[in-house]
């Protein structure tokens, strides 16, 4: 019989370290439902505006329950999130965290991001059976902190970024958008970046498809609280079977890795584009290596790839499973294949990477 590979001597320093490292790791994933907990009953909006405060004071203000309020500050001030005087016994909410809590036109507002962590948290279970045998769990069948969590992430960053410089940074969209193009925003979810390229040029139209008909749903209602419903128009369809041709512009915000049949929905968008159309991509920052995304920022996106990306392309048709830190060179692989032949990285953010592809 072979002989059993030699234990290794345990460090026990290490071992502890590692233990003290796992007990910050669950104080941190509570967190995450703590900040979803203070952002729904108000709680970080209220601290934003009234200084130091008491647990009670700060029950008053929110409408809430002082004995919750107590320990879920003692909870934020352990985590750093709220300053505590032990002198006065009152909690107060630094400036910079109530940017990054309280306002939704910050590129650097946090409350989506948590809540479709813990979205995602809550459905680990489904997703843990589904991992056993290798099949997937659909956007669809999430719970809605994942699908309204998802849209409070992204739009921030659209917003800070979308008009002022990805759109300017592809070759000559900007122009064309400003005469009046075609557009397909495809995979647009609740409509967060139809709605925002629709106000920015009025001269266009824009054509939005999903395959959530939930979703589309609440895009068409925010179209015309938005008042652009007369030049956006909103379809239920996978990526490889939206409607129309001849786009000058197709966009993918944050999607193509989450697809089945990414090709397939790259070759649909070859066929669907004009002659001089553009596709701009928008996908998560990674590297092309594993090593190149072992950081914060890759770590929260394998999380998320886990419990939400692959499963969702699993889902589908193909199920290619590209991850959500697929690497720029796979993607542009993926675009040659289908037929493009120009492909270039136009734009960055600490968490996204913009690709301008055409013909």
């Amino acid at each position: 019989m072979p002989c059993s590979a030699e234990i290794p001597p345990i460090d026990h320093d290490k071992l502890m370290s590692f233990v003290f490292r796992a007990v910050d790791e669950v104080g941190a994933t509570l967190n995450a439902a703590l900040v979803t907990m203070g952002d729904k009953l108000g709680l970080y909006r209220a601290m934003a505006v009234a200084g130091p405060v008491s647990p009670g004071e700060l029950a008053r203000r929110a409408g809430a329950a002082e004995r919750y309020v107590r320990e879920w500050l003692n909870a934020q001030a352990a985590g750093g999130y709220v300053d505590y005087d032990p002198a006065t016994g009152r909690y107060e909410l630094p400036a910079e965290h109530a940017v990054a809590l309280t306002d939704p036109t910050s590129p650097a507002y946090l409350p989506g991001f948590f809540q479709i962590a813990v979205g995602s948290v809550l459905d680990s279970p489904r997703v843990t059976e589904a991992a056993r045998g290798g099949a997937g769990l659909g956007w669809h069948e999430h719970n809605h902190d994942v699908f309204d969590g998802c849209e409070r992430f992204f739009r921030p960053g659209y917003n800070a970024h979308l008009i002022p410089s990805w759109l300017p940074a592809l070759d000559g969209v900007a122009a064309k958008l400003r005469a009046g193009a075609r557009v397909a925003d495809v995979g647009c979810g609740h409509g967060a970046s139809t709605i925002l390229m629709a106000e920015a040029f009025p001269a266009s139209t824009f054509f939005g498809s999903d395959y959530h008909p939930a979703s589309i749903e609440v895009a068409r209602g925010r179209a015309e609280e938005a008042g652009v419903a007369d030049r956006v128009e909103f379809e239920v369809a996978p990526a490889s079977r939206f409607a129309g041709a001849g786009y000058d512009l197709v966009t993918m915000f944050d999607c193509l890795h989450d697809l089945g049949d990414p090709a397939g929905a790259a070759r649909h968008v070859r066929r669907s584009i004009a002659g001089d159309g553009t596709w701009m991509i928008v996908e998560p920052a990674a590297g092309d290596r594993v090593e190149d995304n072992l950081t914060p920022i890759g770590r929260a996106y394998y999380g998320f790839s886990t419990l939400l990306c692959t499963p969702a392309s699993l889902s589908q048709e193909v199920g290619l499973a590209l991850g959500a830190q697929a690497g720029q060179a796979r993607i542009e692989e993926l675009t040659g294949d289908a037929g493009f032949t120009r492909f270039r990285r136009a734009a960055e953010t600490p968490f996204n990477h913009v690709y301008e592809v055409r013909p």
